[in-house]
């Protein structure tokens, strides 16, 4: 359904991403007919542009729209939102929006074409930033070694009731 401008839902939702326009994005939202995780041309999502583009708002936005996948790939340099953030320029947007995807749970192991996780994107002087990523990792881990442990359990009950 395109609007009177030309530009379907889809495509607004990217420019408001582009230009941290929460009005736009609001009557996006509002109309219905969009997908939030649709990808342009290049594969970038509203997310990714909003990371890219240090729109800190729309991302606040985007992230508590369902079904907002935070780990979706570009198709250039098969990067995610969490990677662009970790690269943007502004040091006070760079940790919100990396500590915003981290609590959204963005998977810190997803390498670009070159092999990179978005930690090491992470400029060299910024180690809060690193420090971000390596606080999510460790509790991602905690939260895996609950499930194995758990996994262990129900198995031995399996066993125990045969």
């Amino acid at each position: 359904m395109a609007s009177e401008q030309g530009a379907s839902c889809n495509e607004r939702l990217l420019a408001a991403a582009k230009a941290d326009d929460v009005d736009m994005l609001n009557e996006v939202f509002e109309e219905g007919d969009y997908d939030i995780n649709f990808q342009d041309g290049l594969g970038n999502t509203a997310l990714h542009y909003a990371a890219q583009y240090g729109s800190v708002d729309a991302l606040d936005e985007l992230l508590t729209v369902e079904g907002c996948d935070v780990d979706l790939q570009n198709r250039i340099m098969k990067q995610t939102p969490l990677h662009l953030a970790c690269k943007n320029s502004d040091l006070d947007t760079r940790h919100y929006m990396v500590r915003s995807l981290l609590e959204a749970g963005a998977d810190t192991s997803i390498k670009d074409k070159h092999g990179q996780r978005a930690y090491d994107l992470i400029p060299a002087a910024d180690n809060d930033c690193r420090g971000f990523i390596r606080e999510a990792e460790a509790q991602a881990a905690q939260l895996d070694d609950v499930a194995d442990d758990d996994d262990d359990d129900v198995h031995s009950d399996d066993v125990a009731s045969d």
